[in-house]
């Protein structure tokens, strides 16, 4: 653990810390957009589950809000097909049963980050409790942990995990734990160093 600390500490001293700063000021700024930008981003999280995080906001800004609260679901089968995103069919179905949730920024701006998630993964279809956390934190969450393939391989390299076999709830939450350990002895938000790992595996600093 104290290698993996000590890249990012060197990290904090470089411009991409301007960046993830940046970045991290988007998100807080969503708590300031409307509904159906909410939703939108919602719909960008699904899209996103088990598919590439370039070709979900390509479709995002394709579709836009209007289009994922109005086109049929056909359409929009359509429209993820065309963008070479896989699992077109069961996507577009997920996107049409969230819209029972179209007022998604109200229900969960009520409830704490960990109460949102569990709400997320209980009634949004094709949302996990990576997605979940990932669209709470570009919605201006701090405390949760986005645990994709990427950082659970960093987290394995340096030996802070061992690398699941499946990603069931309770190992998801058990790494949380362990994410959050990490979090904190480097005083930064569970957010920030998500996006610091992210950027030491991929060499970017996506939403």
């Amino acid at each position: 653990m104290n290698e993996l600390i000590e890249r990012v500490r060197q990290l904090e001293k470089t411009e991409i810390n301007d960046l993830i700063t940046r970045r991290l000021s988007e998100f807080e700024s969503f708590k300031n957009k409307s509904e159906d930008e909410w939703f939108s981003e919602l719909c960008f999280c699904i899209l996103t589950a088990n598919a590439k995080q370039k070709t979900g906001a390509a479709i995002q800004e394709q579709i836009q809000a209007h289009g994922f609260k109005t086109l049929s679901q056909e359409t929009l089968a359509n429209l993820i097909k065309v963008n070479k995103h896989r699992f077109h069919n069961n996507k577009a179905k997920y996107i049409v049963k969230a819209r029972e949730f179209a007022n998604i920024k109200s229900i969960v701006s009520n409830k704490t980050e960990l109460e949102a998630r569990d709400f997320l993964v209980e009634n949004i279809s094709g949302l996990g409790m990576k997605e979940a956390s990932h669209f709470l934190r570009n919605t201006g969450g701090q405390n949760l942990a986005i645990l994709d393939r990427h950082i659970l391989a960093l987290l394995a390299e340096y030996k802070i995990i061992d690398k699941p076999k499946k990603l069931n709830e309770q190992v998801y939450r058990n790494i949380e734990t362990k994410f959050t350990e990490l979090a904190s002895t480097l005083r930064m938000s569970l957010a920030k160093l998500d996006l610091f790992l992210w950027y030491m595996k991929t060499g970017e600093v996506l939403k």
